[in-house]
């Protein structure tokens, strides 16, 4: 899977024209979890995300707001910033495309491509949408022949600036995507671009007149424009890898990490601007790998789409001090399947808080620790397996973790590894009936057994902690303390040894009814 020594992941950067919602919160935290499960993994990875601060939007927003696009992006910036640390996303980079490392690398391309004939001046009159910063074709129609709402505010416009010979690139798109079908994650995404990539034809305005956007990057050969935000924004992702980086820059290697290996999307943003921009970019600036996009759904709210043009917004910030960090990470998670659509349910996250994460992982763990210090004072005797049910835990603990990375390795299907988890904590608990630990313990002559069945038990929840540690860090953290293993991340059954002890019990997923006021 991985094309470079470092498992290099990147997020699509994050618009400041309005604070977070739970959709950038849902890309951050899976490309987080992936991140994560090669760290578990002892793989090397970097993990690069950030914001996109320039634009016409952003400067709109500054306007409104009364103070300068500079400052209006720094205040919308330190509301992602923030989030992320309250979500626990591990990041190793960080992009900002006000950066003037990132301004010094974009005018260094612009400049390869004017030189080489890949930008030239024209007159172009047309519609164009305010919110998607682009101009408009008649094949953005819909049926009745209009911009649909999905464009937001559409202008006629009539203006020079300067483009980009996407049209000479098309073939070559084609004949990649083609040839190339892990390019883009799942599958189905893969045939839409390859449609879309079909029926492209025309080339890319990739400047805007200052007299009508200022706040942007200047091209380096006519003082006179800015880069168009896209071609801005979709640089990032090889510039604070280290691309074109001068001497001190204080960036990573970029041939160390180049290329992507999971450069995590929206599908909104699949079609034209990572799937063709961003690849046609590359190839023009000579860089031949190409990322591979993992392309994810939306969460809808009633099946329209979350967003602040629709009104819909759910804060993730007010839903973290609500039910904790790792309960939403785990909603998130678990409630959706990669690459498809859901719709968020507040409910169902109460749900899965109480039922999954307190009923089912919380109590294992807390039973199984306070049955070892009540029956053995919190210390175990290695034993092997003592009879079928031992036997039969052991093996679906084993093929609870084989599962679990298969379906991380097939497609980053966190949803499907969390099921395999969950399997082995619902046989764990089911065991903890089934032996009736607190019966064996009256009985001398059962003693050896329950030794077994409290092994059995704490390898069972130390296996099922450690496998959901990418997802609820900090919590699994906890977890793993409780039951003597602080730090082991090890996906292997068979980490007790004689005279292993554990920790104090403690409960880890609180009643929700502490929480609220």
């Amino acid at each position: 899977m991985m094309s470079a020594e470092i498992f290099f992941i990147t997020t699509a950067i994050d618009y400041t024209n309005a604070p977070p919602h739970i959709g950038h919160a849902y890309e951050k935290v899976l490309a987080d979890v992936i991140a994560r499960w090669h760290r578990d993994r002892g793989r090397p990875v970097f993990f690069l995300t950030g914001v996109d601060q320039h634009g016409q939007k952003v400067q709109q927003s500054a306007e409104r707001a009364g103070v300068p696009p500079a400052e209006f992006a720094r205040e919308i910036t330190a509301k992602f910033k923030a989030l992320w640390v309250k979500l626990g996303i591990a990041n190793d980079g960080w992009a900002e495309t006000t950066d003037l490392r990132h301004v010094a690398a974009v005018q260094d391309v612009l400049r390869q491509l004017h030189d080489q004939g890949d930008l030239y001046k024209a007159r172009h009159s047309g519609h164009y949408s305010v919110r998607q910063e682009q101009f408009l074709t008649d094949k953005e129609r819909n049926e009745q022949g209009e911009f649909g709402p999905e464009w937001g505010e559409v202008v006629f416009l009539e203006e020079e600036n300067w483009y980009f010979r996407l049209s000479k690139y098309r073939p070559w798109l084609a004949e990649y995507l083609a040839a190339h079908p892990e390019f883009v994650t799942p599958a189905f995404r893969g045939t839409e671009l390859a449609n879309a990539v079909a029926k492209e034809a025309g080339d890319l305005c990739i400047s805007r007149p200052k007299s009508r956007l200022a706040w942007g990057i200047e091209l380096p050969f006519d003082r006179d424009y800015v880069t168009y935000v896209w071609f801005d924004a979709l640089m990032n992702y090889a510039t604070f890898a280290g691309y074109r980086a001068r001497d001190g820059a204080g960036l990573p290697d970029f041939e160390s990490l180049w290329p992507c290996d999971a450069h995590v999307i929206g599908k909104d943003i699949l079609v034209p601007a990572h799937g063709i921009y961003w690849p046609v970019m590359l190839k023009a600036a000579g860089i031949e790998a190409m990322p591979k996009l993992l392309v994810h759904g939306w969460w809808n709210l009633g099946g329209a789409k979350v967003s602040k043009s629709a009104g819909n917004i759910i804060d993730p910030d007010v839903l973290a001090d609500r039910y904790g960090t790792d309960a939403l990470r785990y909603y998130l998670m678990r409630d959706i399947a990669t690459g498809q659509d859901a719709d968020f349910n507040e409910d169902r996250l109460r749900t899965r808080y109480q039922a999954d994460l307190a009923n089912d992982l919380g109590n294992l763990v807390n039973r199984t620790v306070s049955m070892a210090h009540r029956y053995r004072g919190g210390v175990l005797a290695e034993v092997g397996v003592t009879d079928a049910e031992a036997f039969a835990l052991r093996e679906l603990g084993i093929e609870a973790a084989r599962n679990f990375d298969t379906a991380m390795e097939d497609g980053f299907r966190v949803h499907a590894a969390l099921e395999s988890a969950w399997l082995l904590i619902t046989a764990a608990n089911a065991h903890v009936e089934k032996s009736a630990p607190w019966k064996l313990a009256k009985d001398p002559a059962e003693a050896a057994r329950l030794d077994g069945v409290l092994v059995a038990l704490v390898e069972a929840a130390r296996l099922a902690s450690a496998l959901v540690h990418p997802v609820i860090p900090a919590a699994a953290d906890t977890l793993l303390e409780q039951l003597g293993f602080s730090g082991d991340l090890s996906t292997q059954w068979g980490r007790v040894r004689a005279g292993h002890r554990l920790g104090q019990a403690a409960p880890v997923f609180p009643r929700l009814e502490s929480q609220e006021s």
